[in-house]
């Protein structure tokens, strides 16, 4: 099930000025490094948790509809469904959202097809179904949970004061504020 980012976020999670008020700069000598380690932390946030901090917009492919007829969405939160389509050899045709909800309380999230409504069959064998969705807390770094911008902003800390060390692990508090926000999988 390959997953591709079709649109970025508008706006990185940690704004520059929050940034530099938390180490304490009042210059602007250095605020290309301070956005490059505020996205590197955003990285690190996203990758660590699963989570899309800012709306971005993504597609899920699959190759066949499950049995089930549930599809486990990667990403979370999810704002939307924005379409689902059924890719032929040579055209494509959108699914009605009738046919389906999008069960939000679970994690991960799952689109759940409803009971005895008829899908199309992919039309090619693979990548032939794909459900594009937006996954964030909102458009702005104010939609996202104060903790996990306390993460990102511990990190920046201590990535800028030890610059040129290779440890690039988050703290043991960034870790700690992270591990409420982690998916576990067994």
């Amino acid at each position: 099930m390959p997953q591709i980012l079709t649109v970025p976020a508008v706006a990185e999670p940690l704004p520059l000025p929050l940034v530099k008020a938390h180490l304490r700069l009042t210059h602007d000598d250095e605020d290309e490094t301070l956005t490059r380690l505020a996205a590197a932390a955003r990285r690190v946030v996203e990758a660590r948790t699963g989570l899309s901090l800012t709306a971005e917009g993504w597609s899920l492919f699959l190759d066949r509809w499950p049995e089930d007829g549930v599809v486990s969405l990667p990403r979370a939160p999810v704002m939307a469904v924005n379409r689902v389509t059924v890719h032929g050899e040579e055209a494509a045709a959108e699914i009605d959202p009738a046919h389906y909800w999008l069960d939000r309380a679970s994690r991960p999230c799952r689109l759940v097809m409803r009971a005895g409504r008829a899908l199309p069959p992919p039309g090619r064998a693979l990548n032939g179904i794909e459900i594009a969705f937006t996954a964030g807390f909102g458009e702005t770094a104010a939609d996202v949970p104060a903790d996990l911008t306390e993460a990102m902003l511990l990190m920046v800390g201590q990535w800028y004061a030890s610059r040129g060390d290779e440890d690039f692990s988050p703290s043991l508090a960034a870790a700690a504020l992270l591990n409420r926000w982690r998916e576990v999988r067994l």
